[in-house]
């Protein structure tokens, strides 16, 4: 792991070997497409990590959102544990990567938390909770990402939700905020439609609120 401030101050580790709840890590890169720089995305994580400095100290005030603090006041359980050693072109080695840290986490009781990198990551972490699924999916996007390949690549940013579904352990996925022309064709949303996704365009949102897309989450799911 390549070690970085903590995202809003949280420690690398707990005192006296005690297990935290939540494990938040980076994730620089995923899958690119051939000939493609996805340089750009590799510094996402540590970005989100600055960005949140200014806020450290605000982590025990009452959140009204959330209608307690953050964390559920238990911040002192959380921990960051810097970024995954990924590398721009080691397509099957970042995935492999991914999804191993995200099974060791939860085979630790743990939540994990991952942060940074492009539309591709997504894919191995979703695959990382086979053995804790059923899961469901929320996704919050302009696009489907329902693609099957591009240019020979069938794990790259267009295509995460079309690998999601195809996984046994993913019971549902729920996609908010879909707006005007993206990342789907005709043949990509039939293909969505037919697996049942919930898609909960921008609109629908702006009209009736986030409950357009709750509702669609199962009770206890959420």
């Amino acid at each position: 792991m390549i070690r970085h401030p903590g995202f809003l101050g949280l420690p690398d580790e707990l005192p006296n070997g005690k297990q935290p709840r939540i494990v938040l890590f980076g994730a620089p890169h995923g899958s690119n497409y051939p000939g493609k720089d996805s340089s750009g995305y590799s510094g996402a994580a540590r970005e989100i990590r600055a960005a949140s400095e200014e806020d450290t100290d605000l982590v025990e005030n009452w959140d009204f959102d959330l209608d307690g603090p953050l964390f559920a006041g238990q911040s002192a359980s959380c921990v960051d544990v810097g970024d995954l050693r990924t590398s721009m072109g080691e397509n099957t080695r970042n995935r492999a990567l991914i999804e191993a840290k995200t099974s060791e986490i939860l085979a630790a009781a743990a939540t994990p938390l991952m942060i940074g990198g492009d539309d591709s990551v997504p894919i191995p972490f979703l695959a990382g909770f086979a053995e804790s699924g059923p899961i469901w999916v929320l996704q919050i996007d302009a696009h489907i990402d329902w693609r099957d390949e591009l240019q020979g690549e069938r794990f790259g940013y267009s295509s995460p939700m079309r690998r999601a579904s195809e996984m046994a352990h993913v019971a549902g996925i729920v996609q908010v905020g879909i707006r005007a022309v993206g990342s789907a064709r005709a043949s990509e949303l039939e293909a969505a439609r037919n697996f049942g996704s919930r898609i909960v365009t921008a609109r629908e949102i702006h009209s009736v609120g986030a409950k357009a897309a709750i509702n669609h989450i199962p009770k206890g799911q959420g």
